[in-house]
C-alpha cells in the first residue's frame, strides 16, 4: 500500500486504513493515549470513570464513517452525534485534545500521511460542531 495514496483496490478510507483491525489499532491507541497523556486530562476526564464503552462505540462508529461495515447503526440507529454528545460538556479545550489524541494515535498507528490530513481535517470539522459551549 502507498504512503501517499491508496491503492488501486482500496476503494474507502477503510479499506486504505487497513480494515477492521487497524481501526481497532487506532480505537484502542486513542483511548489508551487519553489515559496516559496529562495533554489529554480535560478530555479523559470527560469520560468517565471508564473508557470501555466508549472504545467499543468509537470503533463500531468509525468502521461505518470511514466506509467499511456499519455496526454502530445496526445497533443505535442513525449517530446523531451532537445529539449523543450534549450530555457533555465540550467546549473548544475538549475538542482540540480530542483532535490531538486521535491525531497522535494515527501516527502512531502509522495511518499513511494523505489519509492522516485527510481524516485530521475530517475529525476537526465534526469536533468544532459537537461543540456545546464556546470556550
Amino acid at each position: 500500500m502507498s504512503e501517499e495514496s491508496p491503492n488501486t483496490t482500496a476503494q474507502t478510507p477503510f479499506e486504505w486504513i487497513g480494515g477492521e483491525d487497524r481501526v481497532r489499532q487506532l480505537v484502542d491507541r486513542f483511548y489508551d493515549l487519553m489515559d496516559l497523556e496529562p495533554a489529554y486530562t480535560e478530555l479523559r476526564a470527560a469520560h468517565g470513570s471508564t473508557l470501555e464503552d466508549a472504545r467499543q462505540k468509537l470503533f463500531w462508529f468509525l468502521c461505518g464513517w470511514l466506509g467499511g461495515p456499519d455496526y454502530f447503526v445496526e445497533r443505535f440507529g442513525h449517530p446523531r452525534l451532537r445529539m449523543r454528545h450534549m450530555p457533555f460538556s465540550i467546549g473548544i479545550k475538549e475538542r482540540d485534545q480530542w483532535v490531538a489524541c486521535m491525531d497522535q494515535a494515527m501516527g502512531e498507528v502509522e495511518v499513511p500521511a494523505a489519509l492522516r490530513e485527510r481524516l485530521r481535517d475530517s475529525f476537526m470539522q465534526t469536533a468544532d460542531w459537537m461543540r456545546n459551549r464556546g470556550a
